[in-house]
């Protein structure tokens, strides 16, 4: 096990060393969805081929479930990033949102590494909500100016893969039983700040 997560814990490094913009931001090659199921694949794969926001998904189900947190809360950051997508339709500015982005994951992982549980389960949720609203801003930029299909279709896309993930991992950890100072959500959580000190690093220097 120990051996497995190492590898995901360097297979997270190396992808966000290299990923480049567009790879975290558009998942039909930089164009505006035209069609239902050009919105559907691109609010499906939106969430994962970008790893910090995949990072953070995944933090989300676990900090929930280790934390004996219910469902709502992971949930809570889908429902966040669907508010974020509106706003960004809205031509809202929000300052400093891959910045703040990267921090998100980067605090997922150390709540999780630190394997202590969580003092304030209602800043969490706080957390989750007002974090969504950024993940799902950067979202948005793949669906601007499109048509109310596959904007629909998105915005579909988007929740089920989210909710799908969050909730993946929200009900791994009850089926094994880890408790917040289990190795196993330690090691996926120190994996996750690494994943945010990478990004977060590459914002701050780039």
């Amino acid at each position: 096990m120990t051996s497995r997560i190492a590898r995901i814990f360097s297979a997270f490094v190396f992808s966000s060393l290299f990923a480049t913009g567009a790879e975290a931001h558009h998942a039909m090659g930089g164009e505006t969805p035209t069609t239902l199921y050009e919105g559907l694949v691109s609010g499906l794969a939106h969430p994962v081929i970008g790893l910090d926001h995949l990072a953070f998904i995944v933090a989300a189900g676990l900090i929930a479930a280790v934390a004996g947190m219910s469902l709502f809360a992971p949930l809570l950051f889908v429902a966040g990033s669907l508010i974020g997508v509106g706003l960004h339709l809205m031509l809202l500015d929000l300052p400093a949102a891959e910045i703040i982005i990267a921090a998100s994951v980067l605090a997922g992982g150390w709540l999780l590494a630190r394997g202590r549980a969580v003092e304030n389960q209602i800043l969490v949720f706080a957390l989750f909500l007002v974090v969504g609203v950024f993940h799902g801003y950067a979202f948005g930029e793949a669906i601007v100016g499109s048509e109310e299909t596959p904007l629909i279709a998105y915005l579909a896309g988007l929740a089920v893969i989210q909710s799908a993930i969050a909730l993946g991992a929200y009900f791994l950890v009850q089926s094994r039983g880890w408790a917040v100072e289990a190795m196993q959500p330690r090691l996926a959580g120190a994996a996750i700040l690494g994943v945010g000190v990478t990004f977060l690093a590459g914002h701050l220097v780039g």
